[in-house]
């Protein structure tokens, strides 16, 4: 095995939270997406602007900042954290769930976006012409909407995935750094850059976090090619 493959118990262990992080942050997020991209592409409604506006606030917060808040209403003295800890027995802050939560926010701009764009670009005759028929509009969504916007949802996927592997500072200020329950690759690679003699662990960390996000990356391109060749095909 090459040397800066030779990861240590604790690099393996980073390695593992970022993946099952990033991919709970993304199936999770994944519906709310799909119904905000939906609303934003279609309805009319007072305070469209607003939501829109709300979605994609992460983009153009400090991660600290959204980190802050979300420790102010998750955390254990919070009031969003109080109820669920109470009522359900959840707590998310300093637990690696807090940090999937903490992803999702960061990458669910990216996904709502790119799911949008694909709906914007359904031409909507089509699905009128499938109500004019009969059908429902849940089944016309189901049956017209959704397979034709599959390559923005893959895309939205990746997106957010990719986003939430990165993450860094909102993870950091919700769930804090702790090794084999909130440490990332990310988190990992900034403890080892503290560390005297630490910079071969962090960059070795750095070329697997990339490897994995252009992988991930490369992997969407190569699925949304492959559903819209379908598509065009049926």
């Amino acid at each position: 095995m090459p040397a800066w493959l030779d990861l240590s118990a604790e690099e393996w262990t980073a390695v593992y939270l970022s993946l099952r992080i990033s991919f709970w942050a993304m199936a999770c997020s994944l519906p709310f997406g799909i119904m905000l991209a939906l609303a934003l592409a279609r309805g009319r409604f007072w305070g469209k602007s607003l939501l829109d506006g709300l979605v994609h606030l992460p983009l153009i917060l400090p991660p600290v900042v959204t980190g802050y808040f979300l420790l102010i209403l998750f955390g254990r003295q919070g009031p969003v954290g109080v109820f669920l800890a109470d009522n359900f027995g959840i707590i998310l802050a300093f637990r690696w769930t807090g940090a999937a939560l903490a992803c999702a926010i960061m990458g669910f701009p990216l996904m709502v976006r790119a799911i949008r764009l694909s709906i914007e670009a359904v031409d909507f005759r089509i699905e009128e012409a499938a109500g004019t028929l009969g059908a429902s509009p849940v089944w016309v969504f189901f049956t017209i909407t959704l397979p034709l916007i599959l390559p923005g949802i893959l895309s939205g996927m990746i997106l957010s995935f990719a986003r939430a592997m990165g993450e860094f500072g909102a993870t950091i200020t919700f769930v804090s750094n702790i090794p084999g329950e909130t440490q990332t690759l990310p988190t990992a690679i900034y403890t080892f850059t503290q560390v005297p003699g630490g910079d071969f662990q962090a960059l070795r960390l750095t070329l697997i976090s990339v490897i994995i996000s252009m992988g991930a990356l490369l992997l969407s391109n190569l699925m949304a090619r492959q559903v819209s060749k379908r598509i065009g095909q049926s």
